[in-house]
């Protein structure tokens, strides 16, 4: 090995003992303090970089790795802080000074994206410099191993390395045993299965006739595990349902502080609701639907007083998420719910546990907030939610839209009668007609499955004939108002895609 290789080796082993010292010294803060909010130093650190995304990169990372968007941020962040102790080991090796102004930066960066998570306090920094003090220990004592001190004698290449992968794997492990320590996993999900969830006065039955009929076409209800996963938390907050409070503030006459026990104890409905996904392209699948159980929050309003000149209501995430939720969509009469109960069973944690809101017929950048702790009734002109000063819109009321599901986009077919079908959906509207056409010819009639509730998309399906050669076949819907979904062609940003969705197939 090269000098360089070595010094390398050496940069990215004194990071491993940095990330390490600084993910167990969180952990142990956190078990002290007796909260789990202490923020995580790498954690802190995607954070800080999801909220400095634009949109049009946030697009790309959701379009690119769907619900897998989080897990190719830590292999990015993994490659980039790699070659960055890899450099930082080399420099250090040719000006020794190098690596400690170059891990103090580092920690300093670190430190500023934690002071930043909710909640956080300047003791919460510790963890980090503490972390830092020990990957300038280890680069300068390897780094003494590898170039030699005077009067000492230096170690053979084996032994060296022995050292520095050594390091590197106390490091890693460390990591790993600091987040794990973190995550109280199995104790929120013992609470989850103790959970019983209260009997809803207005069950929600799904007739046969809604159901999908096509193979390969998407299922009227969505599974809990299959159903999208789109938020701002790189770890799944694990919240104890024992601790959880909610709590209402702002511009009302009473504000309120409840349990879940208090929430749980009040008069509960089932609604179904399709949720979407804003950075959902036309066609895209950042759609769900499923059986929501919880209290309207209109009556949770209504308790606490909200004053005339109130338009938005901010909720928040236990981990500092807001959404900023137009106030009528909370009161008018539909089901939005604080949710504790998803398909029959309480809510996963990916999806909220112990509690999340649901507002039907609202992009879930403004309604739909997970692990929900405070509803801040305000107003749109002195309060915003996260995403809003990111580019995105306001307000976020869900367009119409129609997919199709069967054939697949680019789908070799026998010519002759083809099936097509799919879903579409207009939340608080309805869906009254799909259409089809193929080769630009005329708007054919769909075949639509029940509607149960204006609230959840509707499967449509239609058997064209299609001869021998290539094909286009396009969709579009009308909503229950008798407006005809747009052709214009939108991206997400600001307030969700828009367009006829249209695929490509060959018969022969």
């Amino acid at each position: 090995m090269t000098p360089r290789t070595v010094t390398a080796a050496i940069g990215i082993a004194a990071g491993a003992v940095t990330l390490g010292v600084s993910e167990l010294l969180a952990a142990a803060l956190a078990r002290t303090v007796g909260t789990a909010a202490t923020p995580s130093p790498l954690l802190a650190v995607g954070a800080a970089f999801v909220d400095l995304t634009p949109p049009w990169l946030k697009d790309w990372a959701i379009a690119t790795f769907g619900s897998a968007d989080k897990v190719a941020l830590f292999v990015g962040m993994g490659l980039v802080l790699s070659l960055l102790c890899a450099l930082l080991g080399v420099l250090a090796g040719l000006k020794r000074p190098v690596g400690t102004v170059g891990l103090l930066a580092g920690g300093a960066l670190a430190a500023a994206a934690v002071i930043t998570r909710a909640d956080a306090t300047w003791v919460d920094v510790l963890p980090t410099a503490g972390g830092v003090t020990a990957g300038i220990l280890v680069l300068r004592t390897l780094l003494e191993s590898a170039t030699g001190e005077p009067g000492r004698a230096r170690p053979g290449r084996r032994e060296l390395l022995a050292r520095t992968g050594g390091a590197a794997a106390l490091g890693l492990v460390g990591l790993a045993v600091g987040r794990g320590l973190q995550v109280a996993v199995d104790s929120t999900r013992r609470a989850r299965e103790e959970l019983e969830l209260p009997d809803a006065a207005e069950p929600v039955v799904v007739p046969a006739t809604a159901l999908a009929t096509v193979t390969g076409q998407t299922a009227f209800q969505t599974p809990n595990d299959a159903f999208y996963r789109i938020d701002t938390a790189l770890v799944v907050p694990q919240v104890d349902p024992a601790t959880w409070t909610l709590r209402v503030t702002g511009l009302v006459e009473n504000e309120l502080k409840l349990n879940l026990a208090d929430l749980l104890a009040e008069r509960h409905v089932e609604s179904m609701v399709t949720l979407t996904c804003v950075s959902n392209p036309v066609g895209g699948g950042l759609a769900g639907n499923a059986v929501w159980t919880g209290w309207p929050v209109r009556e949770l309003l209504e308790r606490a007083g909200v004053r005339p000149d109130a338009d938005m209501v901010l909720s928040r995430s236990i981990d500092g998420w807001t959404a900023g939720t137009p106030i009528e969509a909370l009161t008018d009469g539909r089901d939005a719910l604080l949710a504790v109960g998803m398909n029959g069973e309480p809510l996963p944690p990916e999806h909220g546990f112990p509690v999340r809101l649901v507002v039907p017929g609202l992009y879930g950048y403004v309604s739909a907030t997970k692990w929900v702790n405070e509803l801040k009734v305000t107003r749109f002109d002195a309060d915003e939610g996260y995403w809003t000063p990111r580019g995105w819109a306001e307000r976020g009321p869900v367009k119409t839209a129609s997919r199709i599901d069967v054939p697949r986009d680019g789908a070799r077919l026998p010519a002759g009668a083809t099936t097509v079908a799919g879903v579409a959906w207009a939340q608080t509207r309805g869906v009254d007609a799909v259409e089809v056409s193929a080769d630009g010819g005329p708007w054919l009639p769909a075949e639509l499955r029940d509607e149960p509730t204006i609230d959840a998309w509707r499967l449509w399906s239609l058997t064209v004939e299609l001869p021998p050669g290539d094909h286009q076949l396009r969709v579009r819907a009308t909503d229950g108002l008798g407006r005809v979904q747009t052709e214009r062609t939108a991206p997400p940003v600001p307030d969700g895609s828009s367009g006829w969705h249209t695929i490509s197939v060959t018969t022969g």
